[in-house]
């Protein structure tokens, strides 16, 4: 074994160790790991809660219009018990007999309180 031979190893294993170093190097860490993991998850977390707000958001509305829509329907109940009163009164002075009312149901019996037709 030559000088060279011996050259040649010591540059193989200074190239290994160097090879060695810059993998330990480039490799990472249960710390780096760990706080990307929990960025992720944060991430996630934050659009989650943005879907969930939007959800939210979107059923306030509906139910913002579905309270609206029913103070609308108990206003046109109203006026339809009001008319129907004043078309029986208007026959009973015509001195005719109003139509025997219709049964009411049990549902509609729950929302019409004055019945007196």
């Amino acid at each position: 074994m030559g000088v060279d031979t011996w050259v040649q190893a010591g540059m193989a294993v200074v190239a290994a160790a160097g090879g060695v170093v810059s993998a330990r190097s480039a490799r990472r860490t249960k710390r780096q790991e760990r706080r990307d993991d929990f960025v992720a998850v944060t991430e996630q977390q934050g659009k989650a809660i943005q879907r969930l707000e939007k959800r939210i958001e979107r059923q306030e509305t509906e139910a913002e219009k579905q309270r609206e829509r029913i103070g609308d329907q108990d206003e046109a109940i109203g006026w339809l018990l009001y008319r129907v009163r004043s078309l029986v009164s208007h026959i009973k002075r015509a001195g005719l007999e109003p139509p025997p009312a219709e049964p009411m149901s049990e549902r509609a019996r729950l929302y019409i309180h004055h019945i007196d037709v």
